[in-house]
């Protein structure tokens, strides 16, 4: 300050000193009105500046800064600097401003900032997908306006939710299961969290019932065998036939559990993340000549088992996983198809793919469940499937196998004309025959040959 008023001061001074040493030439006269000339030039001076800096104050501007003199240009120094202070610091909120903007953007979950009455101040991406917001045209909205749900509204008028609420939202033709959540922060300000859960929701009920469908599927044969042993226990004297037909029964009840128990494990690993896909070259067509042999003992006899191998092409994969898959189209063929009837495996390499299909002149499936097929214990007809031994997990199996080996499951059905399920794998899969080891009886016939 003292700088500021030093240098207009001693100007001040210095006319002064010029009117005295002129006094006596000029007179006192001419003396003052020297002086009056001098401070009215100054004055002018200070009035052409000030006009300079309103000028520029209005559109201030490091390029057209004016360009005083005296204590004018030091004004016009240290407002310069206090501007080119404001815009570092505009510029660093700002990018610290475009780095929230962007870090909410990126955020998997939905974000609202509301304000102290609930209006939005701010939402991410997220947020406007589910909550159908638009920011440059809701800011300053209440958020009830846009989410009308009425657990929503209460759980926004509660003093300090603790609990986060589940709120199911429909955004075009989607369905969301949102886990909402309201966070304080700043002078009475809140922050709205949405937490996409639909497929943990999905999950959670997939858990509630498999849990009570194999409760379900358990529950029959232990009270069979329940039974039985209480039969057993309260005879008074042993029946042998009762007591032959009692276990005969007790243990095909005992191998349901078994292979129900065998296919659980089955899927677990498949669903493992941790099982590693053990890849080696599978010959199929060998495979195919095993399944039928296999399939002409399951039906003993009772149905006409064909084998069609159009291709010797073989597989890049686990050969035990897609055993398991093709003997369990097999097996559901079989068990579907009423006596006489007549059963094809198949294998063969078209459009460009490769196919193993299985097709059967059974029952045929209503193309409403052809959909649902491969879920856990879904079943077309629940007592045929019991009667013939299935578990419910075949075409599950079926799935996750396939999946693993980037495959697809197709199935085309007639209702009372049959059906064909077909494991499509892609041609990054395909091998060429490899050289077989001969047998021992083609060796010895090729040594009579010899």
């Amino acid at each position: 300050m003292r700088q500021l008023w030093g240098r207009p001061l001693a100007t001040v001074i210095l006319f002064c000193c010029l009117a005295l040493l002129s006094w006596p030439v000029l007179g006192g006269t001419g003396a003052l009105l020297l002086l009056s000339v001098l401070l009215l030039a100054l004055l002018l001076h200070h009035i052409r500046n000030l006009s300079e800096l309103y000028r520029w104050l209005n559109e201030p501007g490091i390029e057209n800064v004016p360009s005083g003199d005296g204590v004018w240009g030091d004004v016009f120094y240290q407002v310069l600097r206090l501007m080119k202070r404001q815009q570092r610091s505009e510029a660093r909120l700002s990018f610290a401003l475009q780095r929230f903007q962007r870090a909410g953007a990126a955020l998997p979950e939905a974000v609202v900032l509301l304000d102290e009455s609930d209006a939005i101040e701010w939402c991410n991406p997220k947020a406007a997908q589910y909550f159908s917001l638009d920011l440059q045209r809701d800011r300053g909205q209440q958020i009830t306006y846009f989410v009308r749900h009425p657990q929503f509204v209460r759980y926004l008028a509660e003093p300090r939710p603790s609990e986060p609420l589940t709120l199911h939202v429909a955004v075009g033709h989607s369905d969301y299961t949102l886990s909402i959540q309201l966070v304080p922060y700043g002078d009475r300000q809140r922050l709205l969290l949405g937490r996409d859960v639909t497929r943990w929701e999905k999950l959670e009920i997939t858990r509630r019932d498999f849990v009570a469908n194999v409760s379900h599927e358990l529950r029959t044969p232990l009270t069979v065998v329940r039974g039985f042993l209480e039969t057993l226990e309260d005879m008074q004297q042993p029946d042998p036939e009762m007591t032959r037909r009692s276990l005969r029964l007790m243990a095909e009840q005992a191998m349901r559990m078994t292979h129900l128990v065998e296919d659980l494990l089955t899927l677990s690993r498949l669903e493992s993340t941790h099982t590693v896909l053990r890849e080696e070259d599978v010959n199929v067509p060998e495979m195919l000549k095993s399944l039928t042999q296999d399939a002409n003992a399951l039906s003993a006899g009772r149905h006409r088992v064909r084998m069609n191998i159009a291709c010797n092409d073989w597989l890049k994969g686990s050969s035990d996983e897609l055993r398991s898959a093709f003997g369990n189209l097999v097996s559901n063929a079989i068990r579907y198809t009423p006596e006489g009837g007549e059963i094809e495996l198949r294998w063969e390499h078209a459009d460009g793919q490769l196919v193993f299909a299985v097709r059967d002149t059974g029952i045929g499936i209503e193309p409403q469940h052809i959909d649902r097929l491969t879920e856990r214990f879904y079943r077309v007809d629940k007592s045929r499937s019991r009667e013939t031994g299935g578990t419910g997990l075949g075409l599950a199996i079926v799935k996750h196998v396939l999946n693993r080996h980037q495959a697809r499951l197709e199935i085309s059905s007639d209702p009372g004309r049959g059906s064909t399920f077909s494991a499509v794998f892609p041609d990054t899969r395909r091998l060429a025959p490899r050289a077989t080891q001969a047998r021992p009886a083609d060796a010895a016939a090729q040594r009579l040959k010899a």
